[in-house]
């Protein structure tokens, strides 16, 4: 009888596994651990895995030419489904997807003609407002930056947004903006982003958001070796909202006389813990806030979707009001924004949520 029932248990177990929902997924340019978008879509599947019980496989490319063969992979072995993470990977979702009509795909970033693509994209632009907004409200010097990536649409809607967001808080506010380039590359040039925040610093501006993936890391890095701006015949000073915010010994130190700190806006995920340069959280921070685009919560979605049997191709966009953009408040910027400040967001969110304000994507 005992052999009897653990022949049952482990059939049982077997079968389990069997009918186990699988998901792969395929990376863009950037690269899993990018610590923005990429890794955030890693996320809502590692999430799903421990809460729905998925099995979860994923591949990255070393070249983007290797994307289709990653996909092709998951498909001949019949996953589920299979998620292309960013626009540049649509033809070859969309290509593997009409050989598989019936098998599931999602891509992030882009939409795809296939039926059988589930198309997540987000309003970016709304996400973009709020933080800009946030800029506005807090630039020493009535000059902030924009640091986009590649020079393409979808990064446009995070310029446009943050511009109409800085100016709505601050109408006397300038922003300057520039892209690393014109190539995928674009997305993994630290080195030139950080060239650019220093042209930008040059000229006056605090506060600067990279919406540019891991080239982002190059604005953060600058702001790390930098701190701070400092007074000048061409550097003018508006405002001193951080005065009484604690500040590091090294700080100081760099940063006596005339200056006022710098800040980054961080992008995708939360990076507000990359500006906890001297690793106190008590000390300032140099990251403001960042612009969150839930790629984690879009992905968990579309999982739970499949795995629920109530899967759908077609165009889903997450904004505001779906809580697939936001902006990031923890106890790394709790000292930089304001409660008052925070009121003030909320209020702006609502308006944007009820659309009171049109928020502009180009």
């Amino acid at each position: 009888m005992k052999k009897v029932l653990t022949l049952a248990l482990a059939l049982t177990t077997t079968l389990a596994a069997a009918q186990s929902l699988r998901v792969g997924m395929a990376y863009d340019a950037g690269g899993k651990f990018d610590k923005s978008f990429n890794q955030s879509a890693y996320e809502g599947a590692v999430r799903a895995t421990k809460n729905l019980g998925v099995q979860f496989k994923d591949f990255e490319p070393s070249d983007p030419s290797q994307v289709i063969q990653g996909i092709r992979s998951f498909a001949g072995e019949g996953f589920d489904l299979t998620i292309g993470v960013g626009f540049a990977n649509n033809a070859s979702i969309s290509q593997v997807a009409k050989e598989n009509p019936d098998l599931a795909f999602g891509l992030i970033d882009d939409v795809s003609k296939e039926k059988n693509v589930a198309s997540l994209v987000f309003q970016e632009h709304e996400g973009s407002y709020l933080v800009g907004y946030l800029a506005g409200l807090n630039s020493s010097t009535n000059t902030v930056g924009f640091v986009g990536g590649m020079d393409i649409p979808l990064i446009h809607k995070f310029e446009a947004g943050y511009t109409a967001g800085v100016k709505a808080a601050n109408p006397k506010a300038k922003v300057i903006a520039q892209y690393v380039g014109t190539t995928p590359d674009a997305w993994n040039n630290p080195g030139k982003a950080k060239e650019i925040a220093a042209s930008m610093r040059a000229k006056g501006a605090d506060i600067i958001f990279a919406a540019a993936g891991a080239s982002g890391n190059g604005v953060i890095d600058y702001i790390k070796q930098t701190q701070c701006i400092k007074g000048s015949n061409t550097v003018k000073f508006y405002s001193n909202n951080f005065a009484k915010v604690s500040k590091s010994a090294a700080y100081q130190k760099a940063c006596a006389g005339n200056t006022r700190p710098m800040f980054f806006i961080g992008v995708d995920s939360n990076q507000n813990y990359l500006g906890d340069f001297d690793k106190n959280p008590k000390t300032m921070n140099h990251g403001l806030t960042s612009m969150l685009k839930r790629v984690d919560n879009a992905v968990y979605a579309l999982i739970n979707d499949v795995k629920s049997g109530k899967f759908k191709g077609g165009e889903r966009r997450f904004g505001l009001k779906e809580n697939g953009v936001g902006y990031a408040m923890d106890t790394y910027n709790s000292a930089l924004i304001s409660n008052a400040q925070v009121q003030r967001l909320e209020a702006v969110k609502a308006k944007i949520i009820s659309g009171a304000i049109k928020v502009p994507s180009k």
